[in-house]
């Protein structure tokens, strides 16, 4: 019997973020509500610190928070998924809980890109143990598909279901393909709500899509959020390996169209991927991502495990831009403030020091230029986040990666970053939710963030340490 990896070495471990017990993580899952707990599933291989057959890990939580990591709740043991138990989502109905994924085949010729992919269905009464339907709910692809067909993600609206699925056209344009349902197990093709126009600005593969709708404060708008592959960097823009991102638009339902505008980033960091929403009981869109990117060096392998998912993060819609800010109830998370203070700073501030588990509010009223320096005990930090006042623009560097991030925001007079750190992760909330960046670093020692002003500039800050044992294995 295969034996389950085990962490080695703590240095690198996050306190509050959600994990696996060991081994490899990547895409959340099944993200959804039921029975009084939330549900999140990610894509998990508990033999390596590699990505290998994917299984589903499992973790629960009632308030968005503490989380309780549960069995791996689907495991790639039948013909239907012999070589993956692929990504997908959740659904409730009649009390029951049903996981919608992807089985992964190889074709046995040791070539990795020559596989084929279903659509698999198992279920459960008390959210923890699962069961398999015994054949797959959609076999196939559509005939003028690639053998890319992955990913579903189903929802109810009326008394009918419905699931999106990310796919590439045969022409090598990615696409997201529509199909309905009755009763989860019976479903028809529709066709594709919308398509990559090129592969240089919208990828020739859709991964994890998502769609819903959210209200701007004027109308009801559909977003399309979904991870392209192959989108090529455009000066400032597009910069990661694979992008993740959303398109707006207007959904035609008589044509199952989607009218949209052009494909956006929705997190400008070096490591957000493959994202996943759900409604709360009390109507907020809420979405995880991956907390990693793809060809990264994943430093904590040698430890035993790599990858995590990011903090749970409330979703709106303001214009035509999607924004992202913490979910509300990570207020539950501080256990002690550090500092509160109003004050006006002309030299290097240290606003945080020796807390690897901690939360940073900011506001700078009409600053100059400043950068945010996380330094450990290296001559050179590992972090920068810089704002230049002339033109608005955000810049973050780390020196183990060949290129910044970048963004440019709307405001100007009063800006504000919120951040929270966990061991190895900085997940930076700017204005609001106006522009995110999600990071991973590897530092073994302390380090301290210092807000290291060009210009006399007044600050109103807070800082809080966090529960550093939210997670629970």
């Amino acid at each position: 019997m295969t034996k389950k990896m085990t962490v080695t070495n703590p240095r690198y471990r996050l306190g509050y973020h959600i994990q696996a017990p060991a081994g490899w993580i990547n895409d959340p899952n099944g993200f959804c509500y039921f029975k009084g707990y939330y549900h999140i599933f990610y894509q998990h291989h508990p033999y390596s610190q590699d990505w290998g057959p994917m299984h589903w890990g499992h973790a629960r939580s009632k308030d968005l928070v503490h989380w309780e990591t549960l069995p791996i709740a689907i495991a790639p043991d039948t013909p239907n998924d012999e070589d993956g138990c692929f990504s997908g989502s959740a659904i409730v109905k009649d009390d029951i809980l049903y996981l919608i994924y992807t089985g992964h085949h190889y074709y046995g010729d040791n070539d990795p890109d020559h596989f084929w992919e279903n659509q698999n269905l198992a279920y459960s009464k008390d959210g923890i143990h699962f069961e398999k339907y015994d054949q797959p709910i959609i076999d196939k692809a559509p005939e003028d598909n690639t053998h890319h067909f992955r990913d579903p993600k189903v929802w109810e609206e009326k008394g009918h279901y419905y699931l999106v699925l990310g796919s590439q056209e045969e022409d090598g344009l990615g696409r997201v393909l529509l199909y309905t349902s009755d009763n989860l197990l019976d479903w028809e093709y529709v066709g594709k709500i919308a398509k990559s126009q090129k592969v240089e600005t919208e990828g020739y593969m859709w991964e994890c899509p998502d769609f819903f709708s959210l209200n701007n404060g004027e109308e009801e708008k559909h977003i399309l959020l979904f991870s392209p592959q192959g989108v090529k960097a455009d000066g400032k823009d597009y910069l990661n390996i694979f992008e993740t991102g959303y398109l707006v638009g207007d959904y035609d339902k008589a044509t199952h169209t989607l009218h949209r505008g052009s494909f956006k980033e929705i997190d400008r960091g070096h490591d957000f991927y493959a994202s996943q929403t759900t409604l709360t009981p009390d109507g907020r869109r809420v979405v995880f991502g991956w907390m990693d990117m793809w060809e990264s060096d994943f430093p904590e392998k040698a430890d035993g495990w790599a990858g995590a998912l990011t903090l749970p993060r409330e979703l709106n819609l303001v214009g035509d831009q999607l924004q992202m800010i913490p979910a509300r109830e990570l207020v539950k998370l501080r256990t002690s403030t550090l500092a509160e203070a109003q004050e006006t700073v002309a030299a290097p501030t240290i606003l945080l020091a020796g807390q690897k588990q901690a939360e940073l509010g900011l506001t700078l009223d009409q600053p100059g230029d400043f950068t945010l320096v996380f330094q450990g005990d290296a001559a050179d930090p590992f972090l920068t986040l810089h704002y230049t006042a002339d033109t608005k623009e955000w810049q973050l560097h780390r020196p183990d990666k060949e290129t910044d991030r970048f963004v440019q925001s709307q405001t100007d007079e009063r800006v504000n970053v919120h951040l929270f750190l966990d061991t190895s992760s900085a997940e930076f909330f700017i204005n609001n939710g106006e522009t995110t960046f999600t990071e991973r670093f590897y530092v073994e020692e302390d380090y301290q963030v210092i807000l290291q002003p060009t210009s006399e500039t007044a600050i109103d800050y807070a800082t809080y340490t966090l529960s550093g044992d939210a997670v629970q294995y």
